[in-house]
């Protein structure tokens, strides 16, 4: 029986010839992943099939195990941060590449979130949408600290540096925090190929008045690209009936 109502797409974009992206709704809706990744056409495609195909296994071998939930997430990233390392040894021709990954996991009452880099979760209640994560980028630290303004920051040259990405030897711990669900949230697991293109707004705009999943991702993918589509680009949304 569904628990939820669910959606998972990507899109090439307007420019690029490659697809970086990847993501993974699980059929039993036990987790949700996006993964951006980065490093050159095929370095890229690499480390997010790695990040998504290993986050994958580890979740579903350990789900039903007795390994307390927060220690399974960690474990997924951390895993997947080796499995790309060890990917880099045997290829360096890839050894640059790298991947963000976002990821909302529903095993126990409390729903669980992690994220690395500038994929983002957001979560629309009511008419408010909010951003969940915090975007691990020089831009957004910057912003935090007050340097510069969230209008600056959306057009700042450096606002694609990351701070932290999977496929570095330093990545050693992994934030997991809990996520707040009611009936009537959405929740929005995205690549920055939609959030560069479009304005929080319109994100909400197309959540709020789409309601069916599958044509609020089409409509989101079909924005971004009637605003430029200058990267790839992926959403997932769940509903929470």
């Amino acid at each position: 029986m569904k628990r939820f109502f669910t959606a998972g797409m990507t899109d090439t974009g307007l420019i690029r010839s490659v697809n970086q992206d990847a993501y993974s709704v699980d059929p039993d809706e036990r987790f949700f992943i996006v993964a951006d990744g980065m490093g050159g056409h095929a370095g890229g495609q690499e480390a997010s099939r790695i990040a998504i195909e290993t986050m994958q296994a580890v979740l579903t071998q350990q789900w039903e195990t007795d390994l307390d939930s927060e220690t399974l997430l960690q474990q997924a990233v951390l895993e997947a941060n080796q499995a790309i390392l060890k990917d880099q040894r045997l290829h360096p021709e890839r050894s640059d590449m790298g991947t963000t990954a976002v990821a909302v996991i529903f095993r126990d009452e409390q729903p669980l979130y992690t994220h690395i880099g500038d994929s983002r979760l957001y979560r629309l209640r009511g008419a408010k949408l909010e951003q969940i994560t915090e975007d691990h980028t020089w831009v957004a630290r910057a912003m935090r600290l007050g340097e510069i303004t969230p209008d600056q920051a959306r057009v700042h040259p450096m606002r694609h540096v990351l701070a932290q990405c999977l496929g570095r030897p330093e990545l050693e711990t992994v934030e997991v925090r809990s996520l707040s669900v009611q009936s009537g949230d959405r929740l929005l697991l995205c690549s920055d190929g939609l959030t560069e293109e479009l304005s929080d707004q319109l994100i909400a705009n197309h959540l709020k008045s789409i309601r069916a999943c599958e044509k609020a991702a089409t409509a989101l993918i079909n924005a971004a690209k009637d605003r430029g589509g200058r990267d790839n680009i992926t959403v997932v949304i769940v509903a929470i009936p």
